[in-house]
């Protein structure tokens, strides 16, 4: 009798546990991907005091707000000058910039060498963070065939998730700014797109410069290149604007390569010309031999569009 009890104690407590575990068997966990297009958006703010440079926003400059989309069309975020032989140019403005790139994460299944589609790109900061830079090392995310796109929306997140990355030597260019923001003109032609990509599962918007494909060097930073510029005051410098010609935009700031060149790079290091020498300034000839105020007054992210 007491052998029957016990037995029939061990029974159910195997058929209890068999249901658990069926139950268990039966619970489903889904992975679903975040919709880029209704998810919040991160604000952005370029001229900020923490994120701007040679822009910063003041109560009387007229830079933009917060979040306020960018028309890069406009001075004096677009400046004509002149190239190394003398020909007109022109860049567009994306202020005083770290050589040091910041990482970007694009997805790959495995196997493959193109970027997994329907996928957005993930960066770790914005404009205003520690460490921002709009120059981007790509760093591979290889994930498994029927990986679910924009599950992964956040460096945390792709580190946690134990997927292999693989470090790249390439480097982009692609300046966050707020959505909406615009560019109409492109290297080569066309107009400028903006790109969505994700930081800290909130939606961004970059815009990518693709002129001169990029590499860092061995030290991982990016190459830099000259530009000479002169002042409308060599003592106020960036705050007084650039010197013009009268009655017209144009500088006799001259680059000193362009998109074409070997040693080309976006990110211009600025010397300083004093600004009675403006009428001689034609090209880099003219511009090497001008007197130098500053031979190193500032990095910037300048993409030449023309």
């Amino acid at each position: 009798m007491k052998t029957t009890k016990i037995s029939i104690k061990i029974l159910a407590a195997g058929l209890t546990l068999l249901a658990f575990t069926a139950c268990k068997k039966d619970k489903v966990v889904t992975t679903v991907g975040k919709d880029i297009t209704t998810v919040a958006k991160s604000p952005i703010d370029r001229f900020s005091s923490t994120a701007g440079h040679l822009f910063v926003r003041t109560a009387t400059n007229g830079l933009p707000a917060a979040n306020a989309a960018i028309n890069y069309d406009v001075a004096p975020f677009i400046t004509t000058g002149f190239s190394p032989t003398g020909a007109i140019t022109q860049y567009y403005n994306f202020d005083a910039q770290s050589a040091t790139p910041d990482d970007i994460y694009v997805f790959f299944t495995t196997g493959s060498t193109t970027p997994l589609v329907g996928q957005y790109n993930v960066i770790p900061t914005i404009p205003g963070d520690v460490g921002y830079s709009d120059f981007w090392k790509i760093n591979k995310v290889t994930v498994p065939v029927g990986f679910v796109v924009n599950s992964l929306t956040s460096e945390a997140a792709i580190i946690a998730s134990g997927y292999v990355i693989t470090k790249t030597s390439t480097i982009v260019n692609c300046p966050v700014v707020p959505y909406g923001s615009t560019a109409s003109k492109k290297f080569g032609g066309g107009a400028q797109v903006l790109t969505l990509g994700w930081y800290k599962d909130k939606a961004i918007a970059y815009f990518n410069f693709t002129e001169k494909a990029l590499v860092a060097s061995a030290a991982g930073t990016l190459m830099t290149s000259p530009i000479y510029v002169c002042f409308n005051d060599n003592i106020a410098g960036p705050s007084s604007g650039f010197k013009v010609e009268t009655g017209t935009a144009q500088t006799h700031n001259v680059l000193s390569t362009t998109p074409s060149s070997s040693t080309y790079s976006p990110l211009w290091q600025v010397k300083v010309l004093d600004n009675a020498n403006f009428s001689t300034i034609k090209d880099l000839p003219t511009a090497m031999n001008a007197k130098l105020l500053n031979a190193n007054a500032a990095l910037v992210n300048c993409p030449t569009i023309k």
